[in-house]
């Protein structure tokens, strides 16, 4: 195996922060949210993707993929919004062994009511920390290395 380049200072600062922002962000969104709004940030996720799907469901195994979740903890995750009537949970009409998650109009209408505290955060934490000038590029670079992690996330 070939020596590797050790990172450069600019390198590593860039590395370390990156990595504390993965696990600080995650934790303050999901805080802010569930304070302003009484979902966490998991079950805004959920509930966006399913807003944002055909027919406004995905197959649970689809659902975990998007959300990145495990199949047990998105079932956790969908019966406890089924328990909020904010998502059905129902039988795949072609597959009985596989079932789809269905957001409910009271699903709908609660990520629109939260959408402007998970805004007001995204804009708080981080946004409003970049220079205008700069956003453009960081996205493009950002989305490149995600596009490798996961080529289908597009």
């Amino acid at each position: 195996m070939p020596a590797l380049e050790p990172l450069s200072g600019e390198e590593e600062c860039l590395w370390r922060s990156l990595q504390r922002v993965l696990v600080a962000l995650p934790r303050m969104l999901d805080e802010d949210l569930l304070r302003r709004t009484g979902l966490s940030l998991t079950e805004y996720t959920v509930l966006m993707h399913l807003s944002e799907a055909p027919d406004h469901q995905l197959r649970m195994t689809d659902l975990a993929a998007a959300t990145a979740l495990s199949a047990s903890r998105i079932t956790r995750v969908v019966t406890v919004l089924q328990s909020r009537d904010l998502v059905d949970k129902r039988r795949h009409c072609t597959d009985a062994r596989g079932s789809v998650a269905v957001i409910t109009e009271a699903g709908r209408q609660r990520l629109r009511d939260a959408y402007p505290a998970h805004l007001a955060g995204a804009r708080r934490h981080v946004m409003d920390r970049f220079d205008p000038a700069t956003v453009g590029r960081i996205a493009s670079q950002l989305q490149s290395v995600a596009d490798r992690l996961h080529p289908t996330s597009n």
